[in-house]
């Protein structure tokens, strides 16, 4: 019975240390430890557990507490560095030419503090000169009514004193006078640089002597900021949100923590804070308030980015990261695309897309991706998607399909890469684009049965691989489709189902066979875009659209809630649009610029670079004016551009024909008609066997696609492969 007493000593020991300790669990682990042990006595447990465990011990803290960061939040990454330092030079250019403005001003300022230094000294200096004690002295003396003997004699003496000591000091003073004319002189006659360097030892202490208590020499200059945020500022804003409690007083309301900041970060105020516990608010409900608080802080709120800062990022449900531009972030030059000078590019690697509002570079992986573009015309979206096709024609293991249901010139420079190619929304574009849709599904079920048939050493995951391509020459799908409306609402209904259901099965099955698909269209409801479409799109871009219903249509349903909203963007915004690459991850960017005539050249690489390492097949490799541009022969534009035209069909209409030269050129063609159209062919060698053309039972003037090709040279319709 001896031991149960003395296990209850212990415990009793253990309850009397947790009243002192810093850590209860570890004690109590110790002490549990210390109860199976049969040969410590309970004393010696008590002490050693006092040694170690005390609540006064000088190290418990440091063992307790985790070590606090050693540097600054703005020095702890090369690219808060970079901004500091180049914020600091743009402070250091602005003081420049503020104060280098004011150099006249604080030359006169600084003679006239030197005058009024002169002034000073000579005041401060004359009572010594003047012995102006000992006159003193003498005049009482001399007051007196009646002089006593020695005090006669007194005044004597100081009359004598006072004689000396005068002259003595008039010809020291004399003799300075000397010296400083001589010295004014020898300035006078120096060299300039030596007359400003003696100047400025004169006119300098005299200045300081002259200064006074409020006077500046230089003026008080401070960057104007059009943005001034402090942590009383943010909380008056998310109180007048709702996000906070309103106390009594302006004190006794609760705040945020601020984790960080608000710093100046860049062109702007960055924080990172942390809601009340108690209020009921989270992250989520900040980011649904950004014109609220945008509002409170005197900003637009295309200036207010904020996220919430996840697990992985030392955040929790309650911590937002804010950043507050000084001005609009998406405003100014364009950024050229880095694609535009690349040589090469791998699809498997992330697409350089664009810049964030604080100019951080923005990549997209497209690989196992489909993307949708979306947002009203004339933003910037046909330009936004061409970035990541042209990443892939860098790429001469990316096989690229293109529909473009405008049929403008935007997607024409493809025709030089494009395994397939349709132009337009008509009749015959539309029956060429669902035979392009049969024509990857077969390839994808032909590469879903080659997958399944290799071994895991070379397959682990059933899914296409860099070495596969290689091996078994299967390149990457690239299949790009603007204007997705056009197609639609030019689409019987029967048709209409059949295209969706075929896009839905790319977009869903695709990815894992090497099919990256790229939509886009200017109207993304319900009707132009089904939403069983929309939905299995995993990246999403938005330029500005009209309303939130409209933004949500786009990057998906409730991502204005979340902060994901296009329709805060502006005319102004032209290549601007918010990104969304998953459930909870999305940015605003601008994406960089790619005009047309790069986006050409693009081609052009393309085209070079697949025809050496042998990809160049489809529609590119029989296509006539890449065939004439490579023999260095010159085919008239205007046989291109018809062939072009006519490229899904073997006859014409006149009429038909000319629509689709004015959609390809307005400019060239808006004027054009039967009879100039006719000429132009004839003078170009056109020679038509017919001038009538028969289409569903229908003759009409028009044109046979064979007599435009007899016009082009026999060596470059056989390189061609016509």
């Amino acid at each position: 019975m001896t031991e149960p007493a003395a296990g209850e000593t212990q415990m009793g020991t253990i309850h009397h240390l947790d009243a002192h300790r810093p850590t209860p669990p570890v004690t109590l682990v110790k002490a549990a430890t210390e109860a199976t042990t049969d040969t410590a006595p309970a004393a010696d447990d008590e002490t050693t557990c006092e040694a170690v465990d005390r609540a006064d011990n000088p190290l418990a803290d440091w063992l307790t507490v985790p070590d606090a960061p050693v540097l600054p939040a703005w020095a702890r990454s090369a690219e808060s560095l970079k901004a500091n330092v180049v914020a600091l030079g743009r402070l250091t250019w602005w003081h420049s030419r503020y104060h280098g403005l004011r150099v006249p001003k604080y030359l006169m300022k600084t003679v006239l503090l030197a005058c009024r230094g002169f002034f000073r000294a000579a005041v401060g200096i004359w009572p010594t000169l003047s012995a102006r004690e000992h006159s003193a002295t003498v005049r009482a003396l001399r007051a007196q009514v009646k002089l006593r003997p020695e005090d006669v004699e007194l005044a004597a003496r100081h009359q004598a004193a006072h004689a000396a000591r005068t002259q003595t000091r008039r010809w020291r003073f004399g003799i300075a006078a000397v010296g400083v004319a001589a010295a004014a002189t020898g300035i006078a006659l120096a060299d300039p640089v030596l007359q400003a360097g003696m100047s400025a030892a004169v006119v300098a202490p005299l200045a300081y002597l002259g200064r006074g208590k409020e006077t500046r020499l230089l003026d008080q200059a401070a960057p104007p900021l059009k943005v001034d945020m402090s942590a009383q500022q943010l909380n008056d804003a998310l109180r007048a949100a709702g996000l906070l409690k309103t106390g009594k007083g302006d004190e006794d309301g609760p705040k945020v923590t601020c984790v960080m900041g608000p710093v100046r970060d860049g062109r702007g105020w960055a924080v990172v804070f942390d809601l009340p516990r108690g209020g009921g608010k989270t992250a989520s409900d900040v980011l649904a308030k950004r014109e609220v608080i945008a509002q409170e802080l005197g900003v637009d709120e295309i200036q207010v980015i904020m996220s919430r800062v996840r697990a992985a990022k030392g955040g929790n449900a309650g911590r937002v990261s804010m950043w507050v531009a000084d001005d609009d972030p998406y405003l100014g030059p364009p950024n050229p695309s880095p694609l535009e000078k690349a040589e090469r590019f791998s699809i498997w690697d992330a697409v350089p897309f664009g810049q964030d509002a604080r100019g951080t570079r923005i990549s997209v992986p497209v690989m196992w991706q489909s993307m949708f573009f979306g947002g009203l015309p004339r933003r910037g979206k046909t330009f936004s998607q061409r970035l990541l096709t042209a990443a892939g024609l860098l790429d001469p293991y990316v096989r690229h399909y293109v529909a473009d249901g405008k049929g403008g010139a935007d997607w024409m420079p493809m025709k030089a890469v494009a395994h397939r190619l349709v132009m337009g929304a008509e009749d015959d574009a539309i029956e060429a684009l669902k035979a392009m849709l049969a024509e990857l599904l077969a390839e994808m079920e032909r590469r879903f049965a080659l997958l399944r048939d290799l071994p895991t050493s070379l397959c682990p995951e059933g899914k296409l691989t860099p070495d596969i391509v290689a091996k078994y020459n299967l390149p990457v799908i690239f299949v790009t489709i603007d204007e997705l409306q056009e197609y639609f609402t030019a689409m019987e209904k029967d048709d209409r189902e059949q295209v969706i259901n075929d896009l839905c099965r790319i977009a869903r099955r695709g990815p894992a066979a090497g099919f990256i698909s790229n939509f886009a269209s200017q109207r993304p409801d319900a009707d132009s875009v089904p939403t069983k479409l929309r939905e299995i799109i995993t990246i999403r871009y938005s330029t500005q659209v009209v309303d939130r219903a409209s933004s949500d249509m786009v990057l998906g349903k409730g991502k204005a809630a979340q902060g994901a909203d296009a329709s805060v963007l502006s005319e102004e915004h032209k290549g601007v649009g918010v990104l969304v690459t998953g459930p909870a991850s999305y940015v605003t960017v601008r994406a960089d610029y790619l005009d047309g005539p790069a986006f050409a050249a693009l081609c052009r690489k393309g085209r070079t670079l697949r025809e050496a390492a042998g990809q160049l097949t489809g529609d590119a490799a029989g296509d006539v004016t890449a065939a004439a541009d490579a023999q260095g022969v010159s085919v008239p534009p205007i046989i291109s551009d018809v062939l072009e035209v006519m490229r899904h069909s073997p006859r014409m209409y006149t009429t038909d024909l000319l629509a689709g030269l004015v959609n390809l050129d307005e400019d060239v063609y808006g004027d054009f008609n039967a009879e100039q159209l006719a000429s132009d062919l004839e003078a170009a060698g056109v020679k038509r066997t017919s001038k009538q053309v028969k289409i569903n039972g229908k003759a009409l003037a028009g044109y046979q696609r064979r007599d435009i090709e007899d016009a082009v040279p026999a060596e470059i319709l056989l390189a061609a492969g016509r």
